[in-house]
């Protein structure tokens, strides 16, 4: 079960959640950051931008079970910003996404210990969609299981143990921890008292 503080509890208890979200995209230009915020608000001191490029984000979702949902924003592009950052392969670039949440009188909290994030990961897909009304940029984060894919071969050969500790190609003469396997050797092995 999730803990949250005094304050965040607070307002998810109370009759009323509004809430807002801070996007920082770390791209090869510099370092964006969103908000859907109507204004500029200064967090963790930084400038978020408000009325930005940011069209459309995931909600918060969390989940019993794992799964491999990723994580998507989609963001304006009407003067390439975007584009040009996807030709410059911006996978793999981090993103964190942190949901913030307004006090009863309206005003956005930004104390970084009564946000949340919503998302930390890295770039995985983005993909540019071109019409003649609009074009946005649509970035995709990691799932947190993207590595289940994850396939490394591993040599179990002298040779193979050389290439992995960066030891010369006949491997360190010390180790041998592979040298009956290779060769598909059998052995004995005594079950129960001896």
């Amino acid at each position: 079960m999730r803990v949250f503080n005094s304050t965040i509890q607070a307002i998810l208890d109370s009759q009323s959640i509004e809430f807002f979200f801070l996007i920082k995209l770390e791209l090869h230009s510099a370092t964006k950051y969103l908000t859907d915020i109507s204004y500029d608000v200064v967090f963790d001191g930084q400038t978020y931008v408000g009325n930005s490029s940011l069209f459309e984000y995931d909600s918060p979702k969390f989940s019993s079970v794992v799964d491999r949902e990723a994580y998507k924003i989609v963001l304006t592009d009407f003067i390439n910003e975007f584009s040009t950052e996807m030709k410059n392969n911006m996978v793999g670039k981090n993103i964190e996404v942190r949901v913030g949440f307004y006090d009863s009188s309206g005003v956005p909290i930004l104390n970084v210990a009564n946000t949340m994030f919503v998302y930390k990961g890295t770039i995985d897909r983005p993909i540019l969609q071109s019409s003649e009304d609009n074009k946005i940029a649509v970035i995709e984060g990691t799932s947190p299981m993207s590595d289940l894919d994850l396939v490394r071969s591993f040599m179990t050969s002298r040779q193979g143990m050389a290439q992995r500790s960066g030891v010369n190609s006949n491997g360190d003469p010390l180790d041998t921890s592979f040298d009956n396997m290779y060769d598909n050797k059998e052995i004995m092995v005594k079950w129960g008292k001896v």
